[in-house]
C-alpha cells in the first residue's frame, strides 16, 4: 500500500509516478514526452487538493481538468502513487481521460476544450455557493487553439478567481519547437492582456509550485501559472526530443530509463 501523500515528499511521489509511467510504456504506445514533463505539475496540484479515495464523490472537493488529455498517462501514474487509482495487471485504461475513471473530472482529448470546461465548473460552483477550486492543466502547444483564448476572456470577464490554469510550457509539440510552429511569445503579457493574474515558475520545482498554487486560487481574477518544464523530463534520451512525443519502450530501453531514475534493478526479459 502506498503511503498517504501527506507522509511522502513530493519528489518521491514524482519519481514513483515516472517509474509507473515508464512501465506503462513497456506495455503499449504512450505519449511519453508530454507525460513526463507534466508529472511534477500534477503532483503539486494534487498536493494542494489533498484528495483521498473518499473525496472522489464529494461535491465540495476541488476539481482538476487535464486539458492536454494525451498526457493522461502521467495522471494515471500520479493517481496510482496517491492510492486513488489501481494500475494492477490487466487494467485497461483509455488513451485520453474518460468519464468514469477514478480521479478524472472531465473527458478531454480534442485540444483547447479544457479551459472552457474549467470555467464552466468554476461558474457553476459560484452559482451553487460552493467554494471549491478548479484547476486546469494545459500544454503550451495547446494554446494555438483559439478556444483557449475565448475561455480566457470569459473567465476574466466573470471574475472567476477560484479558477487556476497551469500551462506546461515544455517548448515542444508534435511537429517540433512551439516557437517554430506558432510563436506564443510574450506569453505572460498575453495572459495579462486577457485580464489574468500571471505567475511564472520552474515546473519541476515542487516547493515553488506548491507555494504558487494555493495563493493563485483566490481573489477576483483567474490566475495562470506558466510552469517551465522539459519535455521527457527524467529520462536523458527523451529530454528535449520531439521524437519521443509518442512511443513505447523495449525491455532494454525500459531498463535504461529506470536506471536513470535511480532504479538499479534490471527489467526481466520474458
Amino acid at each position: 500500500m502506498t503511503a498517504p501523500q501527506a507522509l511522502r515528499p513530493a519528489a518521491d511521489v514524482a519519481v514513483g509516478a515516472r517509474r509507473a509511467l515508464l512501465r506503462l510504456a513497456a506495455t503499449q504506445s504512450v505519449h511519453l514526452g508530454s507525460s513526463l514533463s507534466v508529472v511534477d505539475i500534477l503532483v503539486a496540484v494534487h498536493g494542494v487538493m489533498r484528495l483521498t479515495p473518499e473525496d472522489l464523490t464529494d461535491p465540495d472537493r476541488d476539481r482538476l481538468i487535464l486539458s492536454k488529455g494525451h498526457a493522461v498517462w502521467a495522471l494515471y501514474a500520479v493517481l496510482s502513487e496517491l492510492g486513488l487509482l489501481d494500475l494492477g495487471p490487466g487494467r485497461l485504461l483509455p488513451g485520453h481521460p474518460a468519464d468514469g475513471t477514478p480521479g478524472v473530472d472531465a473527458a478531454t482529448g480534442a485540444l483547447g476544450h479544457g479551459l472552457s470546461i474549467g470555467a464552466g465548473l468554476a461558474m457553476a460552483a459560484r452559482l451553487h455557493g460552493r467554494a471549491h477550486r478548479t484547476f486546469v492543466v494545459l500544454g503550451d502547444g495547446e494554446l494555438n487553439e483559439g478556444s483557449v483564448w475565448e475561455a480566457a476572456m470569459f473567465a476574466a470577464h466573470r471574475r472567476l478567481g477560484r479558477l487556476t490554469a497551469i500551462v506546461d510550457v515544455n517548448g515542444m509539440q508534435q511537429e517540433g519547437r512551439t516557437a517554430d510552429v506558432l510563436d506564443l511569445a510574450p506569453l505572460d503579457d498575453k495572459w495579462r492582456a486577457f485580464g489574468w493574474n500571471v505567475a511564472t515558475v520552474d515546473g519541476h520545482d515542487h516547493a515553488a509550485l506548491t507555494r504558487c498554487l494555493p495563493a493563485a486560487a483566490d481573489g477576483d481574477r483567474p490566475t495562470v501559472v506558466l510552469a517551465r518544464t522539459v519535455k521527457g523530463r527524467g529520462v536523458s534520451f527523451m529530454e528535449h526530443s520531439a521524437e519521443w512525443h509518442v512511443g513505447s519502450l523495449t525491455p532494454d530501453l525500459l531498463s535504461t530509463a529506470l536506471r536513470g531514475l535511480g532504479d538499479p534493478a534490471p527489467v526481466a526479459h520474458g
